[in-house]
């Protein structure tokens, strides 16, 4: 199947936890991560504000195994269904999507 990149070359990609459904980040990937990812059976992605390839849990230790790579109807999305080895975010938050806009 055909991955339709953007202008950038990018395609965003949801990050689903396997067991529970729930979404723990939002990324990007273009042609060299996603290649990767399916290779390594770990995610890795772009980082647009480095500019760089970044296999996540490289420093942090918290990979994400995959256990499926979904594309969208459109073939411009994906969805990739892991297995956390711990926090998705940053921050420490098990998912990226820990705030709400309204209480």
């Amino acid at each position: 199947m055909e991955i339709k990149f953007d202008s950038n070359g990018l395609v965003p990609v949801i990050v689903q936890d396997a067991e529970t459904n729930e979404v723990l980040t939002l990324a990007y990937m273009n042609a060299d991560s996603l290649r990767l990812t399916l290779e390594s059976g770990e995610t890795w992605f772009w980082s647009r504000s480095r500019r760089e390839l970044w296999h996540k849990g490289a420093t942090s230790g918290n990979t994400q195994r995959v256990v499926e790579i979904r594309v969208d109807c459109d073939a411009d999305a994906l969805l990739v269904k892991v297995l956390p080895a711990g926090p998705a975010c940053h921050t420490g938050n098990r998912t990226c999507f820990y705030r709400n806009i309204r209480s």
